[in-house]
């Protein structure tokens, strides 16, 4: 079966990509959103979307402006977070944690379908998460350490968020009550639903925490039985049995919930404020008294098996969101090009600026193209590392040269001493021959001296040459370092051709001085 393909983003919001509608209330609806961070951070989020014609109303702004605030406030792990809050153009959103789950609501639906009802392990299990979140919502204070007195005033099925994880989570805190808020109740308006209301919150007494621990009491009693408490054909039907107060036990109904699950919802119930559990806290701990609740893992199968479909569907579809926000074409689905996503994968200036905006999603480039020296440097780069390698590759060669003509020779023997006068040494001789070519001088046991004075030029030109010769090298240059007497300058070539014997033109006597051979002079 060929799958459509996945609409794209709607809007981008700043750094939020808003995709479609997954859930729908009388103020707002609810997107499945993604998060775009720089780095290529990204995250899926759910995106509550104020509707336009509540937008222009002062006080329905004030509403969902305090929902962010107070929300923000409770950090729990039964309370759905508040990530974030955008307003721009004439419309608010809200961002919060996306949780893969289903609504309390439409799981008792769902059972009811097949005709089944919530064991009461798994409504105590749920129930005693909802009263925890609410416990740390009444309990929240302001950045200064003040009580908030946070009444959520909502509680519902609604409202209440179950995780595949088998966690219960609250939401929607866009009627809740809070010291110092910014918006006031409509004297005449009711905040909430109904069915789930305390009397006294429908008689506009005092409200306080324990409205929230009787709407709780309301909810775990229909999870139990499966059945509305509070019923009628209108609104004022429903009002009146509120304030009748009649109820009934939920074993008089499902025969087999324990008494002591009824006493503890019971308590819950009763008409008086002053009768009921102080706090939300308190009476978390009288249902586990009660009863063993179920882990959260147990609830969690409980759940996948009465939403299975729907959660399948539902993780298909974020599957593709987060597909088509990756900025790579081998990850996107079928019929998309990577430039419906460019704009969500960049950061957008204005939000490091502080200023949200909204633009549509143009068919533009989703990577930048290299500017125009990015070839140019390219190839400047290559050809450096190429000449590199060269100059290297040269040295390596001179150095092996180098290491072969500098192999010692078997070293010529010394001539015999003869009995022509001995001549006193020259000055120290540095010649630019290169060191290749000494080394393949006459060895001895000494370092020669230097020839007589009067034949130092004709000495350093010869013994270059014979050099130069036996390394088939051209000769090179010497200059004679004197001392204070003058020497006439070295000559390239000698006045008479030298004998076959004049190589080395001289001899060692026993002293180690050179001694020049008559015949080569």
């Amino acid at each position: 079966m060929n799958r459509q393909p996945y609409p794209p983003p709607q809007r981008v919001i700043g750094r939020y990509a808003l995709f479609h509608e997954i859930a729908a209330g009388g103020m707002a609806t609810v997107h499945l959103g993604r998060l775009m961070g720089p780095v290529g951070f990204a995250r899926t989020v759910a995106i509550k979307r104020l509707h336009p014609q509540f937008a222009k109303d002062p006080e329905f702004v004030s509403m969902f402006l305090d929902e962010a605030r107070l929300a923000a406030r409770v950090v729990h792990p039964n309370v759905v977070s508040i990530l974030d809050v955008v307003a721009l153009e004439g419309e608010l959103f809200l961002v919060m944690d996306y949780v893969q789950g289903e609504s309390l609501s439409r799981l008792l639906r769902a059972a009811n379908k097949l005709g089944e009802r919530m064991p009461p392990r798994i409504a105590l299990g749920i129930m005693t998460g909802v009263l925890y979140g609410l416990q740390a919502a009444h309990e929240a204070t302001t950045e200064r350490g003040e009580p908030l007195c946070l009444v959520h005033r909502d509680v519902s099925p609604q409202n209440i968020l179950i995780g595949v994880d088998g966690v219960a989570r609250l939401l929607d805190f866009g009627v809740a009550k809070a010291a110092g808020q910014s918006h006031s109740t409509r004297e005449g308006t009711l905040k909430g639903k109904v069915p789930y209301m305390a009397p006294e919150q429908i008689n506009y007494g005092m409200v306080d925490r324990r409205i929230d621990v009787y709407s709780a009491a309301v909810v775990l009693w229909e999870m139990l039985t499966g059945a509305r408490l509070f019923d009628g054909p209108t609104e004022a039907a429903m009002l009146a049995a509120v304030m009748a107060g009649r109820v009934y036990p939920p074993s008089a109904v499902v025969p087999s919930v324990p008494r002591s699950v009824d006493d503890a919802v019971l308590r819950g119930l009763f008409q008086n404020p002053a009768d009921r559990y102080a706090t939300a806290k308190e009476m978390a701990i009288a249902l586990e008294r009660a009863m063993t609740p179920a882990i959260p893992r147990q609830v969690g199968e409980w759940v996948d098996a009465h939403a299975n479909e729907v959660l399948r569907k539902r993780a298909e579809q974020v599957k593709e969101v987060e597909s088509i926000s990756v900025v790579s074409a081998g990850h996107l689905p079928a019929g998309y090009a990577p430039s419906q996503v460019a704009p969500v994968a960049r950061e957008d200036a204005s939000w490091t600026t502080g200023r949200s905006q909204v633009a549509s999603l143009p068919p533009s480039r989703q990577q930048r193209e290299p500017g125009p020296g990015a070839g140019a440097n390219f190839r400047l780069i290559l050809l450096a590392l190429v000449g590199m390698g060269s100059v290297f590759l040269v040295v390596a060669i001179a150095l092996m040269v180098l290491i072969v003509r500098s192999r010692p020779v078997a070293p010529a023997p010394a001539a015999q001493p003869t009995s022509e006068p001995i001549v006193a040494p020259l000055p120290v001789v540095t010649a630019s021959a290169p060191v290749a070519s000494a080394s393949v001088a006459p060895a001895a046991s000494e370092v020669p001296s230097a020839p007589p004075p009067a034949t130092a030029a004709a000495t350093v030109t010869a013994t270059a040459t014979a050099t130069a010769e036996a390394t088939g090298t051209a000769p090179a240059t010497a200059t004679a370092k004197t001392g204070p007497a003058k020497t006439s300058p070295a000559t390239t070539a000698t006045s008479r051709p030298p004998s076959g014997n004049c190589n080395p033109p001289y001899t060692i006597d026993a002293k180690g001085f050179h001694v020049p051979k008559p015949e080569c002079l």
